[in-house]
């Protein structure tokens, strides 16, 4: 074969939405990213050439065409008279771009220097832009100073990239996740997100954000993270340095990573306050967490244990230092012990994981559909200014305006879901039949939520809706993997080289997901394979480059299985 036996839906879906009028621009440089993670620049060079004619006096598409032209090495003046084009007449990505594409191209000092320029021209208003984009700005700046006898810069930047661990040619730029084994992963770089005076969330510091409302009477924290060594880091770095003073800890639900390090919050005084579902929750999550150890890192092995001094059970106000809040408890997507936190005067909404595209975690029997469709018409019903979420990329993408638009494409896929399931298909017939539907023409800054969640919310609802048994009789006979491995050996003729000859196709192809299983029955009869072990591992690492934006959780999974260690950027 020469083409992929996989379809990318994410990719399709995408180009399609981008092509919409008035497409946001986040969807956009998604694509744009996604398409160069994968090695895709003939493909992307033809769509944003394409859209870049369709939409004349745009930056952004000619932007984009020169990017992918000047990585395609075709004509390259012609990509950087692009390039050129769009940075005088518009300034961030244009800049972000063409300094990507100079350090790309062959050797040269003239364009290693200005690919510095552009650059540190993006780090300089660093805040402007995705925390997802700047691993590829200082990877690309170690590239261009080596190219111009920089060594120490070329050093630095390439050790503030984090990928110093990275295999050679990895393409794990357009991402900010990054996971150790003692660590654990995180979603983001440490730091101090100051969203709205008085207002601050550690970012990074652990798996969950940890939130901060300074008051007149000490301060309220929204959350407690996994472990107490990583909260009293997050403390130490807040404007002024928290010294203990917490007068309230509220937990917006019972999963470890929100709850674990209250210890280190809780003093003498501090009102610890949870929905009334939280001990229920307590009691499941105990023997619900997640056994991969990258979730956590060495954290995972201590227990959280909290006994809440008030539950919440209907909408509860609530005044400290003449700051004033609404607790309201709601079902939500992932628990049913969630607990929002309104700011009224502000028209900020704490929503811990409710918006959680996993929809519960995904190892575990929770979560619910029908409860996230619920609670995000209630959120609408708030007219919320601001969202902040529990988590990095839930806040930068899950925003306020985006509500609206998410609950109506969702609602008609929950209809798809169902419909699908009463006509007998399965759920990858149901999965690549979902739509991405028109709703969203007129909600643009909802595409790119309701893609992170789409498949995620499918799996949900139809694993809550379904039996063990399959349409297509695929589990009415289980069998073990050893069993299934066995079966492949024998078309394999006992041969571990048709194992590797098949996933290297595979591979190849770009069908990464279906090399790793044929490399793994392979493993199983043939544990001793070199072949087959470099194989996984370049099969898992090209699946973390393509999770690397929108899915953390399979990014940390395969990061594990490979035992890779990316580092954050710095």
């Amino acid at each position: 074969m020469t083409g992929s036996i996989t379809r990318d839906r994410g990719i399709e879906s995408l180009k399609t939405a981008a092509r919409w009028p008035g497409a946001d621009r986040a969807t956009t440089v998604i694509l744009a990213t996604r398409l160069a993670a994968a090695g895709a620049d003939g493909e992307g060079y033809r769509y944003f050439a394409e859209l870049a004619g369709a939409q004349p006096g745009e930056a952004l598409p000619l932007t984009l065409a020169g990017f992918f032209q000047a990585r395609l090495g075709e004509d390259v003046d012609a990509a950087l008279a692009k390039l050129d084009q769009a940075a005088a007449t518009d300034l961030g990505p244009p800049q972000y771009f063409r300094g990507l594409a100079l350090a790309g191209l062959p050797p040269d000092r003239e364009r290693a220097a200005r690919a510095v320029a552009d650059l540190e021209f993006v780090l300089a208003v660093r805040d402007q832009f995705p925390p997802m984009l700047l691993r590829s700005v200082y990877h690309g700046l170690a590239t261009a100073h080596a190219v111009l006898g920089h060594d120490e810069q070329a050093a630095e930047a390439e050790r503030r990239s984090g990928l110093g661990a990275a295999p050679a040619g990895s393409r794990l730029m357009f991402g900010g996740f990054w996971a150790t084994a003692a660590g654990g992963f995180r979603f983001t770089s440490p730091r101090i997100f100051r969203p709205e005076p008085g207002i601050q969330v550690a970012q990074g510091y652990d798996f969950s954000d940890l939130a901060f409302i300074t008051t007149s009477d000490g301060m309220i924290a929204i959350d407690a993270g996994t472990a107490g060594d990583r909260v009293k880091a997050a403390l130490g770095a807040l404007d002024p340095p928290a010294g203990g003073a917490v007068s309230h800890l509220i937990l917006t639900h019972a999963h470890w990573d929100h709850i674990g390090g209250a210890g280190a919050l809780r003093g003498p005084g501090t009102q610890v306050i949870a929905q009334a579902g939280f001990p229920a929750g307590l009691d499941r999550a105990q023997g619900e967490r997640p056994r991969f150890r990258y979730f956590a890192g060495t954290a995972a092995d201590v227990p959280p244990s909290v006994v809440p001094d008030q539950l919440i059970s209907q909408p509860t106000p609530l005044t400290v230092g003449g700051t004033g809040l609404v607790l309201y408890p709601a079902a939500g997507g992932e628990t049913s012990d969630a607990l929002l936190v309104h700011l009224p005067a502000s028209g900020v909404l704490f929503t811990g994981d409710v918006m959680m595209p996993y929809l519960g975690q995904p190892f575990a029997g929770e979560g619910s559909p029908e409860g996230l469709l619920q609670t995000l018409a209630f959120i609408a019903s708030l007219r919320p200014r601001l969202l902040i979420h529990g988590h990095p990329t839930l806040t930068e993408n899950f925003t306020a305006g985006a509500v609206t638009g998410l609950a109506a494409a969702l609602t008609q896929l929950h209809g798809q879901v169902l419909d699908g399931i009463r006509g007998g298909r399965t759920l990858p017939a149901i999965l690549a039949a979902a739509s991405l539907p028109a709703v969203l023409r007129e909600h643009p800054t909802a595409v790119v939520p309701y893609l992170v969640i789409r498949d995620h919310f499918t799996e949900r609802l139809h694993h809550q809706r379904t039996g063990y048994w399959p349409p297509d009789g695929q589990g009415l006979e289980p069998g073990t993997a050893a069993e299934h491995a066995a079966a492949l050996d024998l078309l394999a003729g006992g041969n571990q080289e048709q194992f590797a000859a098949a996933a290297g196709t595979l591979i190849g192809q770009g069908d990464h997901a279906l090399a790793l299983q044929i490399i793994e029955p392979g493993l199983l009869r043939h544990p001793a394979s070199t072949a087959l072990a470099r194989l996984r591992r370049t099969a898992l690492h090209h699946l973390m480059e393509q999770h690397q934006q929108t899915d953390p959780f399979k990014f940390l999974i395969y990061a594990e299985l490979a035992g890779a260690e990316i580092g954050p950027v710095q």
